[in-house]
C-alpha cells in the first residue's frame, strides 16, 4: 500500500532560523503517527508544510500520492486539519458552525448534525461556539476537521490546555477515528499521549528528526535502569546500602529525599527481595523507562520557553 505521506529532505528557513532542517519521514496509510519535540523544534512548521499551507525551501513531499504545494485543490476534500489554536465564527452556535464547515464540501445538514453526536456535543448544539469549554471547543474543532470524512487528519497539539478527563475523552474519539481507517498525524508535548495513541513517533529537535520508531521499540533501545521506590523512613539510606552490598546487588544509586527511598538498578529482583525481608514495601513503585526518558535523552533536559 502506498504511504499516505512521504517527505524527503524538507527544509524551511526564516531569516537566520533554520526551522526545518532536512526532515525525511514516511507515514503509512491507516497509521497513527506522532511528531514530538520541545518548543521551537519545528513541529508546527513541518506539519504546515505537509498540509500544503506553507511552501518548503527544499525537499519533496507526496501527500496521498500528490504534491501538496502549490495548494492542491484535489487534496482539500481528502485531508482534515485542526490547527493549534481555533477561532470560530462569531454569532454562530455549535450546530451552525459544523453545518458551515460541512457546506464547504457540499455536505448537507443531516450529516453535519450527526457529527454533533459523534463528538458528544448534541446537547450543546444551540450554544454559541465561543462559549464552549476548552474540551468542548477542541471536539468542535475536530468535528469541523472530519465532517467530510477525510482520509488523512492532521492535529497540531490537540489536547493542550485540557484537563485529564477532557484529554482522555478526546483520546477515545481519536482512537475511534483512526480505527475506521483514517490516517492521523499529530504533534504533541504530552509523551504519555504519544505512547498511548501512536503506532510510531518521530522525535524532533532543532528542525531535525532525531529518531523514529514505535514507542515500545524506542524504549527498549534505551535499555535504561529500573527505579524501585518505597515510602521514606521504612529503612534508612545507609542501612539499604549495607544490605545491598551484603547481597552483592548491582545498583547505580540509592537516595532518600525525605519522601521516598529510591534504588536505581538494572536488576530489581534483589532489591525487591531485600525490601520484602525488611518489611519495607509500603508505597512500593517500580518504574521502568518511558517515552519521556527517550525524549529527554535525545533532546536534553534544558528548558526552552
Amino acid at each position: 500500500m502506498t504511504p499516505a505521506i512521504i517527505a524527503d529532505g524538507v527544509r524551511k528557513r526564516y531569516a537566520d532560523i533554520q526551522a526545518v532542517d532536512g526532515v525525511s519521514l514516511s507515514v503509512e496509510t491507516g497509521e497513527f503517527f506522532g511528531i514530538l519535540g520541545p518548543n521551537g523544534a519545528g513541529k508546527t512548521t513541518t506539519l504546515e508544510i505537509l498540509e500544503g499551507i506553507r511552501e518548503p525551501d527544499e525537499g519533496q513531499i507526496e501527500l496521498l500520492g500528490l504534491n501538496p504545494w502549490p495548494r492542491n485543490p484535489k487534496l482539500l476534500p481528502r485531508i482534515g486539519v485542526q490547527f493549534q489554536a481555533s477561532a470560530f465564527f462569531e454569532r454562530l452556535n455549535t450546530r451552525e458552525t459544523i453545518r458551515l464547515f460541512a457546506s464547504f464540501y457540499g455536505i448537507g445538514p443531516r450529516r453535519a448534525d450527526a457529527m454533533l453526536e459523534r463528538v458528544a456535543l448534541t446537547e450543546f448544539g444551540s450554544v454559541p461556539a465561543e462559549r464552549l469549554s476548552g474540551g468542548q471547543a477542541h471536539r468542535l474543532s475536530i468535528a469541523c476537521a472530519i465532517v467530510h470524512q477525510p482520509e488523512l487528519l492532521f492535529l497540531d497539539e490537540p489536547t493542550t490546555g485540557l484537563d485529564p478527563q477532557a484529554r482522555r475523552n478526546l483520546w477515545d474519539l481519536l482512537r475511534d477515528i483512526n480505527s475506521e481507517g483514517t490516517t492521523i498525524v499529530l504533534t504533541t508535548h504530552y509523551l504519555d499521549e504519544a505512547e498511548i495513541l501512536c503506532d510510531r513517533v518521530s522525535v524532533m529537535d532543532r528542525g531535525k528528526i532525531l529518531k523514529t520508531g514505535a514507542p515500545a521499540a524506542l524504549i527498549r533501545e534505551l535499555d535504561d535502569k529500573v527505579r524501585v521506590s518505597v515510602e521514606s523512613g521504612l529503612v534508612t539510606e545507609e542501612r539499604m546500602r549495607e544490605l545491598l552490598a551484603a547481597a552483592s546487588a548491582d545498583v547505580a544509586k540509592v537516595e532518600d529525599d525525605g519522601v521516598s527511598l529510591s534504588v536505581t538498578t538494572e536488576l530489581p529482583a534483589p532489591v525487591l527481595s531485600i525490601l520484602a525481608e525488611q518489611g519495607a514495601l509500603r508505597g512500593l513503585e517500580v518504574r521502568g523507562a518511558t517515552l519521556e526518558d527517550v525524549f529527554l535523552q535525545l533532546t536534553g533536559r534544558e528548558y526552552r520557553s
